[in-house]
């Protein structure tokens, strides 16, 4: 069975799209839904940054690789999805359009943005430490366990003055590699709350359909059923997302074969980090 990986935003806009029938489709299918055009990253001047941008080529990346896998037939038995990969793996579904995946992912981006407005955030990865003493560290320091994405590979998020001296303590801890990002809002933690609201109305915008292939989300591992959707949309913005347990439940599943689809290899990666323990 084939598995498709939908990954979050990604960091950096420097892979080039793949030039294929239909990326102008989804090039001109992103400037009208978000106003962005991925490849040559000017937009209409609504967005509210490079980390929005980041996030609308991060899914407008994934449809393309999702038509793409389509076309060759490699389509899925059981998708995953990993933070905000999940607006691209809800269109591949067939549970939402493209076109409001790729204007949903530009809405909530603003949205999170307008957190930096009030506050500076910062992300923290951390590698070579154990849950426990992540989980203590972070406590310690007033910031939250963000992405749980193998047993030694975690990803913090909360106010960058306070990220900063919890990095410090995990790399004096024994930690073999940390390093901070910036970022507009710290996702998957209760500081979203601030605009939890904001965010449940765009979500209640949209219709929704029922999943055509199983859709696994990341905080409890359950398909989700179109019931389940919007609730979801907003609760995987405050909890955690743990990448390790959705792998493994895709395995059991009957999961052989893991295709990425979107930019980048960090899930593929984070497989075989968990495979080599195992």
């Amino acid at each position: 069975m084939i598995c498709w990986m939908f990954p979050g935003q990604p960091l950096r806009h420097d892979q080039p799209f793949p030039v294929t029938p239909g990326t102008e489709e989804i090039i001109a299918l992103c400037r009208t839904a978000t106003g962005l055009d991925p490849v040559t990253w000017q937009d209409d001047g609504i967005l509210s940054g490079e980390h929005v941008r980041l996030q609308i080529y991060g899914t407008a990346f994934s449809l393309l690789r999702a038509r793409l896998h389509k076309a060759a037939d490699q389509s899925p038995g059981v998708v995953l999805e990993h933070s905000m990969g999940i607006y691209a793996a809800l269109a591949a579904c067939g549970a939402i359009s493209e076109h409001d995946a790729l204007e949903m992912t530009a809405r909530v981006g603003i949205t999170l943005a307008k957190m930096s407005q009030h506050g500076s955030y910062a992300l923290g990865c951390i590698i070579g430490l154990a849950q426990e003493p992540v989980e203590a560290i972070a406590s310690g320091h007033g910031v939250y366990v963000a992405n749980y994405n193998t047993s030694s590979h975690f990803l913090l998020a909360g106010e960058r003055s306070r990220i900063l001296p919890a990095m410090e303590e995990c790399g004096a801890a024994g930690a073999f590699s940390v390093s901070v990002f910036d970022c507009d809002a710290p996702l998957h933690t209760p500081l979203v709350e601030e605009v939890a609201a904001e965010l449940g109305q765009v979500f209640s915008d949209y219709r929704y359909a029922e999943p055509q292939v199983p859709l696994l989300e990341h905080i409890t591992q359950e398909q989700l059923s179109v019931s389940r959707v919007p609730g979801f949309l907003l609760d995987e913005l405050l909890r955690p997302v743990w990448w390790q347990h959705s792998y493994a439940a895709a395995r059991r599943l009957g999961a052989a074969r893991f295709v990425e689809v979107g930019a980048g290899t960090a899930l593929t990666k984070f497989n075989r980090w968990i495979d080599s323990e195992s």
